[in-house]
């Protein structure tokens, strides 16, 4: 969305969930909602965080109206003061429910973003219908994915309101950098197989998946390296656990936590490696893919949301059935012996750069905000 602020002017609004223990229950989980400023600005763009109540695990029907009312007063004075055409809001629920609140409040259309948590709430009959329901009064739908696309549709999301704008890569900063050097700088023999994962540490990234397959992987790469790279998140924080199980593996000198990279060292990092690797059990369209390919790297990971979408031919990657720890395995040797055609990984990385998508969702936005005439050209 910063890219389209390049086009358009944008402001962003970002409720933040709130209750009165919520400092209280910090204590035993350190990475729970770890809050944020009043207000700061970013790339030249004004951020609130405004918040709003919200129980953990209670009353998760009532979200969607908290956080409209918490950012009710934010986005008033921005139509007061010109600028608010536009409510666009990422996440069907709550989200995209709460600015179907906003928009009927302030009369101005709104626009939603499916980007994978969806799949979870569709199934919940209270969220399910309310989720329905944004999607059913937005001026237009985005998805990251057909298959939310495909997902929503078929409990009973209109065809036409949707369309598929997958998520890009910024092909400039994601680049092929010398193996020898970045390799170097991480001390990594030339000779090592590396194998490299990106991604919050929680279940969900499957972390733990791939780390079981190393002490049979290394019968056959004894100098195999494994790099998670990634910290706590929203979801959950496991590298306590995975570090167990590296201890009870005994795979010290094999696994590697570099915890949280900023995205400018992430390409040395990933040109380093031999396969970007990531057993995830959901995701709706994974940007990193696309980071990793642009690096040149083949990608292994599994039949989910949208991972089939991205990783879309065999000189891509692999894809293998979630849940199927031989096939992950098999998948994984297998990349380490093929010869990949780099280049060619590099160029499909290019060819899903964000221009083409902001370009799209500029003249949509643009016919948004002419109004119902516009719209019809």
């Amino acid at each position: 969305m910063f890219r389209v602020g390049r086009h358009f002017p944008i402001s962003v609004v970002a409720p933040t969930p709130w209750f009165p223990f919520q400092d209280m229950l910090r204590r035993i989980k350190p990475h729970f909602r770890p809050g944020a400023p009043t207000y700061e600005r970013q790339s030249g763009i004004d951020v609130w965080y405004p918040r709003f109540l919200s129980i953990p695990s209670l009353l998760k029907t009532f979200d969607g109206l908290m956080m409209a009312l918490g950012a009710f007063s934010h986005m008033r004075r921005l139509k007061h003061e010109g600028r608010l055409d536009i409510i666009d809001a990422h996440f069907a629920y709550p989200d995209g429910y709460a600015a179907s609140l906003l928009s009927r409040w302030l009369e101005v259309p709104f626009t939603i973003t499916l980007r994978g948590t969806e799949t979870r709430h569709i199934h919940d009959a209270r969220l399910g219908k309310k989720l329905l329901q944004a999607i059913k009064q937005a001026a237009q739908v985005f998805s990251v994915s057909e298959s939310l696309r495909t997902l929503v549709i078929s409990h009973g999301a209109p065809p036409d309101k949707i369309e598929v704008v997958g998520n890009g890569v910024d092909a400039i900063r994601f680049s092929v950098r010398d193996r020898t050097a970045c390799r170097t700088a991480l001390c990594l023999s030339r000779e090592s197989k590396v194998l490299v994962s990106v991604g919050g540490l929680v279940p969900r990234k499957g972390f733990h998946r791939v780390i079981e397959l190393l002490p049979k992987l290394r019968q056959q790469f004894p100098d195999l390296i494994f790099l998670i790279i990634g910290g706590g998140s929203t979801e959950g924080n496991n590298r306590v656990e995975l570090e167990n199980q590296v201890k009870r593996l005994n795979l010290e000198g094999c696994v590697r936590f570099l915890g949280s990279i900023a995205s400018d060292e992430l390409p040395s990092i990933l040109s380093a490696a031999d396969v970007f690797v990531l057993a995830t059990s959901n995701e709706g369209w994974a940007n990193v893919f696309l980071e990793a390919m642009a690096c040149g790297l083949p990608v292994v990971t599994t039949a989910v949301g949208g991972n089939q979408e991205v990783v879309c031919e065999a000189g891509l990657g692999t894809v293998v059935p979630f849940g199927d720890s031989e096939a992950l395995a098999k998948a994984i040797k297998d990349s380490f012996i093929r010869s990949w055609d780099r280049a060619y990984i590099r160029s499909y990385a290019e060819k899903n750069s964000w221009d083409e998508r902001v370009t799209r969702l500029c003249q949509h936005f643009l016919l948004i905000a002419q109004g119902p005439e516009g719209q019809h050209e």
